[in-house]
């Protein structure tokens, strides 16, 4: 009889501890769930997706020390020139430019960091028509992801080109991509707390308009402006620009123009690195802290943070975009 007992008491308490573990399993989930939703609150951000020209890093045909020992050493951080925009408190995801590098960088995007698991993003804002700023959108079309209508935001004259000429048009044709017309200096706005707007800047305009961007965030704001050409032509003063703003990623091409003993150099105007810093020195220590230098064509000396020039730059207090820095907006 004691025996029977024990075995019915045995069998009482196995069976209330299966009953109790799926509401333990189920509050632990809960719980985490919960926890990763609140890491996201508030996390609006900017996400460096690329720092190099279009043209990338080697550059094709280069035999110059800058290039020889990256054909077979390639560097895994030298991309194409991009930014990811973040809004974690809505779920949403951009990308400035539609780079040749699109493949990884839109898997940068799908980080813990970042709520938006979705591969692809929610809308794509391109500056102009130079090959490292939207022959990316190859990508989305059928030899590729097929993806199915992906906002691209595009000025008057970079949206005409795209719906006119192939393998653009067929994006167009096949919605792969929905063309979202966008102003000079007319803000767009993405959700309550962030907007994006886009003013026209000088440069090589041979297929479109050159636009940079102010994009706003809830606590602070970017310029974005990787191509333009020299500051003087800008009908904008940008050391007027940088103080209105939090952050400035800035065109840095070329560090003096030396490195280029190739080519005209006047036919690819931008403004010199050493030319920005002799413009800026009237910025206080603050002011100084928010140029970030960005686009850096593979002679450019200072994407190595060992060189001179690179430690030039820094010891005046100014900054290097590096791959996958984050803003906070």
């Amino acid at each position: 009889m004691k025996y029977a007992y024990r075995i019915l008491l045995l069998f009482l308490i196995c069976s209330c501890g299966d009953q109790q573990s799926p509401q333990k399993t189920e509050t632990t989930e809960t719980l985490t769930t919960e926890a990763d939703e609140t890491q996201y609150q508030g996390s609006t951000f900017l996400k460096i997706l690329g720092t190099i020209q279009d043209a990338g890093s080697p550059h094709i045909g280069c035999k110059k020390d800058c290039c020889k020992d990256l054909f077979d050493h390639p560097d895994k951080n030298r991309q194409v020139v991009a930014l990811g925009l973040v809004d974690n408190d809505h779920g949403k995801k951009y990308l400035f430019e539609a780079t040749p590098d699109i493949t990884r960088q839109m898997k940068a995007l799908v980080k813990d960091d970042i709520l938006n698991k979705n591969e692809m993003v929610d809308g794509i804002f391109l500056t102009h028509a130079h090959i490292g700023h939207y022959a990316g959108l190859m990508y989305l079309g059928k030899e590729a992801t097929n993806a199915k209508n992906i906002p691209v935001f595009a000025m008057p004259r970079m949206k005409k080109y795209l719906e006119t000429n192939g393998p653009w048009s067929q994006l167009v044709l096949n919605n792969n991509i929905k063309l979202t017309p966008i102003e000079n200096e007319q803000s767009i706005s993405l959700s309550q707390n962030l907007t994006v707007t886009p003013f026209l800047v000088p440069h090589r305009d041979e297929y479109s308009e050159t636009v940079g961007y102010k994009i706003q965030g809830p606590n602070k704001t970017a310029l974005f402006i990787p191509d333009i050409d020299k500051w003087n032509k800008w009908d904008k003063n940008i050391v007027a620009e940088i103080k209105k703003v939090d952050y400035a990623f800035l065109d840095a091409t070329f560090y003096s123009g030396k490195e280029i003993d190739n080519r005209d150099i006047s036919q690819i105007p931008h403004p010199f690195i050493i030319e920005s810093l002799e413009r800026f020195k009237a910025l206080d220590t603050l002011e100084r802290n928010k140029v970030i230098f960005i686009h850096f064509n593979h002679t450019n000396p200072a994407i190595s943070l060992d060189s001179k020039e690179a430690k030039n730059i820094l010891d005046q207090g100014f900054n290097i975009a590096r791959i996958n820095d984050v803003y906070r907006l």
